[in-house]
């Protein structure tokens, strides 16, 4: 008898499928209480060298038991290596003269309730709370009963963590929480969402089996030609070895917002094609990754 086999690759792409679309049927339940999921817009603003950067998402999920109303500050981090504000003795390292704040805090190792509870005693006005490392940016509704007034939003782990490192290195960030969207439990979007749940479920096991090896060699190849256009293009962009008097060196330039660090002499730079111009060892590998430049979003593969 021959056994239907499904290979590592062919069931990581159709997890994949599937975890899409339990993220959409989570988003589409009512949750224990019954009540709806809003969404939270997320605008962050923060300074690099001369240059403000602003950043507007819809990247958060309010906590169950949120009220959901707008609040904005500067966002501190707890205190010491662990970031999970689990011990009752946690402090904040708020800057001075600090009227309005906002605390983020990794999740896990004690309940939302009681990191919510930590950072409201200490004066926080919001809490941020992001997701475990392996989650992306997937958010999630939290249960937190017992934190009174506090705004309570969930966001992914790739965005907290780059705030994380971003505040670790001494950049000042705010941020505006804005109610978002909500997404109300209706019992007929259930029973369509879960028929639309088992049907995607079966077909993407059948399309895997018959069209994997195809699909797979396809896609490979295509990433392969894609990464090879983005090394080409790298290469053929300007290289500059800083020396005194450039205007590089100005105190006034902006620095590398790639690793935040001030232009020296015998750095070497490349100039993108739109004229913004990085440490070479830092912007290469960002390249190689996402084609574009961090500032202006140009894209090197269609100049």
């Amino acid at each position: 008898m021959s056994l239907l086999r499904i290979t590592p690759s062919a069931h990581s792409s159709v997890s994949s499928r599937l975890l899409r679309l339990s993220i959409f049927l989570l988003l589409s339940l009512p949750n224990s209480k019954g009540k709806a999921i809003w969404t939270a817009y997320l605008n962050i603003t923060f300074q690099v060298g001369n240059r403000i950067i602003s950043e507007l998402g819809e990247s958060g999920v309010f906590g169950n038991h949120s009220p959901l109303k707008r609040v904005s500050g500067v966002v501190v981090l707890p205190e010491g290596w662990n970031q999970n504000a689990c011990n009752p003795m946690t402090n904040f390292s708020k800057p001075e003269q600090t009227d309005s704040w906002l605390a983020l805090i990794e999740r896990g190792g004690c309940t939302f309730t009681h990191k919510i509870n930590v950072a409201a005693e200490k004066g926080a006005d919001g809490v941020i709370i992001y997701n475990y490392p392996g989650m992306g940016n997937r958010a999630f509704p939290m249960s937190h009963q017992g934190t009174k007034n506090v705004v309570a939003v969930m966001i992914g782990n790739l965005k907290g963590i780059e705030l994380l490192y971003l505040i670790q290195k001494g950049v000042y960030v705010t941020i505006i929480i804005e109610v978002g969207r909500i997404h109300a439990p209706c019992l007929n979007h259930y029973v369509t969402s879960l028929f639309t749940f088992l049907t995607a479920t079966v077909t993407s096991l059948l399309l895997c089996c018959a069209c994997r090896p195809r699909a797979h060699n396809s896609s490979t190849r295509r990433q392969r030609q894609i990464k090879a256009e983005v090394k080409k293009a790298i290469g053929e962009l300007q290289l500059q070895v800083l020396k005194e008097g450039d205007k590089e060196l100005d105190p006034n330039e902006d620095s590398c917002v790639v690793c935040f660090d001030i232009y020296k002499p015998q750095d070497v730079i490349r100039i993108l094609t739109c004229k913004h111009f990085f440490h070479k060892a830092c912007i290469d590998p960002w390249l190689l990754a996402h084609s574009t430049c961090p500032m202006c979003k140009c894209d090197i593969l269609k100049t």
